[in-house]
């Protein structure tokens, strides 16, 4: 089957392979999919993450934007809020909202990789980004 290409006056819809990844500033490797670079989205950013035995992010927030996970399959500890004083057990089925500025940090101490994907809205992921490596050691601290 052929595609019929846009007309000059209508917005286009994009089809993004999987395939390319990218380096997270949170020490991460994500599956690329939508955002502004990849489609030319205003206003999302569509991706998938992996999250290996072992693995950890680095304590990040995202700087006004909201962030939503859905978990596909394995399971991680989800550190949140102020100081990361909280911390939630997530799986497969389960869905996660962060809200804009709240500083957060996932860890997969399980046997088996997490898979997620990950939407959120600042279209150039990477750019609402804040590293905050003085929390990195919390969760350290905390099951000791």
């Amino acid at each position: 089957m052929t595609s019929t290409p846009a007309r000059p006056d209508e917005p286009a819809c994009r089809i993004v392979r999987g395939g390319e990844g990218y380096e997270g500033r949170q020490g991460l490797s994500y599956a690329a999919g939508i955002s502004a670079e990849s489609a030319g989205a205003h206003g999302l950013c569509l991706h998938s993450l992996t999250i290996p035995p072992g693995g950890r992010a680095q304590a990040h927030r995202h700087e006004s934007h909201e962030s939503a996970i859905y978990t596909v399959s394995g399971h991680c500890e989800f550190w949140w809020g102020e100081g990361l004083a909280h911390r939630e057990e997530v799986g497969p089925g389960d869905f996660v909202y962060i809200p804009a500025d709240v500083p957060h940090l996932p860890i997969n101490r399980g046997p088996e990789p997490m898979f997620a994907v990950i939407a959120r809205t600042d279209p150039n992921e990477q750019e609402s980004v804040v590293l905050m490596p003085e929390l990195d050691e919390v969760p350290d601290r905390s099951t000791s």
